[in-house]
């Protein structure tokens, strides 16, 4: 398979996925998902965030978490920063990569941060600075980089303008995400194009929500304009806290089959990753799972029916 035809994954529900649970996940059982999600061929996992346990307590155990899951063979685990504390505390960890999240309007910012777009872009640019300082890689996100949900629909070209300063920064990967859902296809090409005229395509990810059912076409709508790499959640798990209206996120095995169907290849074992996303749907005492779930578990069903 050549490298265009390759997609790469970032899975999510470990951090972006619990984030929001109001039950506080006990690491064992957090370590459980995040190892059956390795097995089922997720091997850029990003784990948990370095923020204050008062303002996330789903995450209070980050660093426990990293500690004894980093040394898993051939996974990358990644964590969220905000700030230089944040990051000190990932370098400290030993996690593999580092993620900043800026929000592209003030408000969000404000609410998410609680720093204007200013202060935000800068601390986002430090974090960048200083993993790069000790040799680790970084994915900037541009967070609600098509419509907010307090200020409406974003211009591509402050996107850009934000994109441009993480990259000048030291980014290694900038990743664009439909915070809210709001986003169509047509949308997500048109970014993705303003993007790719100064950006290499190949540093340039997409972060979806399933807020309006439109996650799977917006995937394949980048991967029609040269997106390879992604950002998604087992069984859909996850929404931001911090924004009004953020549904769950792109359930990774709708992506997986949707790629694979298109001749794509991901390096994922989908009927593990089913399993994975049972286990998450057991784990949080919810009923999880993306389009292709149920369709899924019929054909389990009926394979176990014709073997007995």
């Amino acid at each position: 398979m050549t490298p265009d035809r390759q997609i790469r994954i970032t899975e999510v529900a470990l951090r972006d996925g619990l984030q929001g649970h109001t039950t506080f996940v006990p690491t064992e059982q957090k370590l459980l998902l995040l190892r059956s999600l390795s097995k089922a061929g997720l091997n850029n996992i990003e784990a948990t965030s370095f923020v204050s346990p008062k303002a996330v307590p789903q995450l209070a155990d980050a660093e426990e978490l990293i500690a004894r899951s980093r040394d898993l063979p051939g996974v990358q685990l990644s964590a969220l920063a905000l700030n230089l504390k944040g990051v000190e505390r990932a370098i400290d960890s030993g996690v593999h990569e580092v993620a900043v999240v800026l929000s592209a309007t003030d408000t969000m910012n404000r609410k998410n941060a609680g720093m204007s777009l200013h202060q935000a872009t800068i601390a986002s640019e430090d974090v960048i600075r200083r993993a790069a300082s000790h040799q680790l890689p970084s994915r900037a996100y541009i967070s609600v980089a098509f419509e907010c949900p307090f200020e409406g629909a974003v211009p591509s070209e402050v996107v850009l303008r934000l994109a441009l300063r993480m990259l000048e920064a030291g980014a290694t990967e900038l990743v664009i995400a439909d915070t809210i859902g709001a986003a169509g296809p047509a949308q997500v090409q048109e970014l993705c194009r303003v993007l790719a005229e100064s950006i290499p395509v190949e540093r340039i990810g997409l972060h979806l929500h399933d807020t309006r059912g439109l996650g799977i076409a917006n995937a394949w709508a980048g991967i029609s304009v040269g997106i390879r790499r992604f950002d998604s959640s087992a069984g859909g798990l996850g929404g931001c806290p911090f924004a009004p209206g953020a549904a769950g996120n792109l359930a990774t095995e709708d992506l997986v089959l949707m790629a694979e169907s298109g001749g794509y290849a991901t390096g994922v074992d989908l009927p593990a990753l089913y399993d994975a996303v049972e286990l998450a749907s057991q784990i949080t005492g919810r009923e999880l799972g993306g389009r292709s779930m149920s369709w899924a578990r019929t054909r389990r069903d009926a394979a176990l029916v014709g073997s007995s």
